[in-house]
């Protein structure tokens, strides 16, 4: 493999990488909202989420975010914490949560991340 096979991989992969880390929310601002009463919801699926969470998550699969939010979150105002396994379909459920007027709602993304800033706060 030559060096600019080798250039092309490497670029591919930090765009990859930066494109799953934006829309992510920092790592202080959630654990501010988590001080604040934030809710944390766990939008994996209900086997997923049976087979571990976190502590204190609400499982709302993505696949039904759009039918169940207004079940599990009274107000639009009420700041939503997002995680999943990787953190695509939390960002998915993001998007879906402020189209719906959730401005409030923020990706936290991997289970691990989301893991780590719940250990800090």
């Amino acid at each position: 493999m030559n060096w600019i096979s080798v250039a092309v991989i490497t670029s591919l992969f930090v765009l990859l990488l930066l494109m799953k880390r934006s829309g992510q929310v920092s790592s202080r601002a959630a654990a501010e909202y988590l001080r604040g009463g934030a809710l944390v919801l766990d939008v994996r699926s209900a086997g997923e989420f049976t087979a571990g969470h976190l502590p204190g998550a609400v499982n709302l699969p993505l696949s039904e975010i759009e039918t169940s939010i207004n079940r599990k979150v009274k107000s639009k105002e009420q700041v939503v914490l997002l995680y999943c396994q990787s953190g695509a379909r939390s960002g998915e459920a993001r998007r879906k949560l402020r189209a719906m007027g959730f401005e409030h709602a923020f990706n936290m993304g991997s289970y691990r991340r989301a893991e780590r800033i719940l250990e800090v706060h």
